[in-house]
């Protein structure tokens, strides 16, 4: 039997080879796995052009996934420094790449990651768009919007930011409602800023049923983009969020008309005390859909330190219900990060999804700490090693202040307190001097 995607197949009962893929991974089984996907609450991004993809499945009951942004810009247009970004982000295993080139050869960006990545890549067609044409923002037409899409599609994109939310009735309602940090996801601003210079409607909205035939011809995954997402804690939660993510719960149910799956992209800045709610809002109004957040970033006032903020707010929002965090780095707000920058961000990333991966009871999560715990008991400094989330780090750390006593550190010596219980528990002496 044939199927276009992998919602069409798990609609007519057909587990592909995707999913087999992931209900392993997942220690689920693949009847289980096939039910979510056709239901919406589970996506496998894989489009069908990229060949060497290592498929992961992003929603209900499973491993909450990381993302990290990469790509060229006008200030920074080096090729070869962003492939070593995306070298290191493959070796720390991250489950997702997004392509945010702007600028300069983005197609032979674009297309020399697919053919090396085995994590699924996305992108965000309307930031090539302004560099691909070389026009004036107001000068693209509605159509040319479009074509990018399908180029990425047939590149092999996995997953595409289409901002089909943000229409003239959303803006309107933006407009009313004033905010401290206005519109600050980027390719939502450049479609507010076409709309109010052209007085059309927002193209991807307009044409969104072309949109989904692009999709379902090539299986691409739809992430919903969250244009008015809160750019401060000030503005979460707020008419113009509310108004947005209702309007992209609606487009969620037209896309699984036509088969194509999709995800929900979230905020953005957010106090803590909000988050929850707000995890609870999306998957109501989006009907059980991934939730795929930035952050969110709990605080507005640390720059610098922004990878930990989002970490705090990705543990909380992941916990509540968010499948997909998007990493944020300490050179949040500040520059383009480095590749020490993208490391810190990708590992705090990392530890905020398997925290929440703890509280929401996903399989094997627990059974991780549990080995990393039998290890410290038993003062077994390579396991220790091995299961750490960073074990560069580690081995570092371990090695730049060595102990006198090999079954210690250096910060407790001999008063080591798994070493004493360690000793006294097998019947030995203890000798503190």
């Amino acid at each position: 039997m044939k199927y276009t995607t992998q919602m069409d197949a798990a609609k007519k009962g057909i587990v592909t080879e995707q999913m087999k893929v992931v209900a392993q991974k997942e220690n689920m089984t693949e009847d289980t796995l096939r039910e979510l996907v056709g239901k919406g609450q589970v996506v496998i991004p894989a489009n069908h052009n990229h060949v060497n993809l290592d498929p992961e499945g992003v929603g209900q009951g499973l491993r909450t996934k990381i993302n990290v942004n990469l790509g060229i810009s006008k200030d920074c247009c080096n090729m070869d420094k962003e492939f070593e970004k995306v070298e290191k982000a493959l070796a720390l295993k991250a489950e997702a790449i997004m392509d945010l080139s702007s600028y300069g050869e983005t197609e032979k960006f674009r297309q020399r990651l697919i053919d090396i990545s085995q994590a699924m890549i996305g992108t965000v067609p309307i930031y090539d768009a302004i560099g691909f044409y070389d026009k004036d923002l107001k000068e693209i037409s509605a159509q040319e919007f479009i074509d990018v899409v399908e180029k990425h599609a047939q590149d092999g994109v996995d997953f595409m930011t289409i901002h089909a939310g943000i229409n003239r009735a959303t803006a309107k309602k933006f407009k009313e409602n004033k905010r401290l940090t206005h519109i600050v996801s980027r390719g939502g601003s450049l479609l507010f800023a076409w709309m109010e210079l052209t007085g059309n409607e927002n193209p991807f909205y307009e044409h969104y049923d072309e949109v989904l035939e692009i999709c379902e011809k090539y299986d691409v995954t739809l992430s919903l983009g969250d244009a008015c997402r809160p750019g401060s804690i000030h503005d979460s939660t707020d008419a113009s969020q509310i108004e947005e993510l209702i309007v992209l719960g609606e487009l969620t149910k037209k896309a699984w008309e036509k088969n194509v799956q999709v995800m929900i992209e979230g905020p953005g800045h957010m106090a803590i005390n909000e988050i929850k709610g707000n995890m609870m809002l999306e998957k109501r109004l989006c009907h059980g859909a991934p939730f795929y957040v930035l952050g969110p970033i709990v605080t507005d006032v640390a720059p610098g330190y922004d990878h930990i903020t989002s970490a705090i707010g990705g543990a909380i929002a992941a916990s509540n219900g968010a499948d997909f965090l998007c990493y944020v780095t300490p050179a949040e707000h500040l520059r383009l990060p480095t590749l020490d920058d993208m490391r810190e961000g990708i590992i705090a990333s990392k530890i905020a999804a398997h925290a929440a991966d703890i509280a929401k009871g996903v399989k094997g999560a627990r059974q991780w700490d549990d080995e990393m715990s039998k290890a410290r008991a038993n003062l077994d400094w390579e396991r220790m090693f091995e299961l750490a989330i960073d074990p560069e780090k580690a081995r570092r750390y371990r090695k730049e202040s060595m102990p006198e006593h090999e079954d210690s550190c250096s910060m407790c010596g001999k008063m080591c307190s798994m070493r004493n219980m360690k000793k006294i528990m097998e019947g030995e002496d203890v000798t503190i001097r």
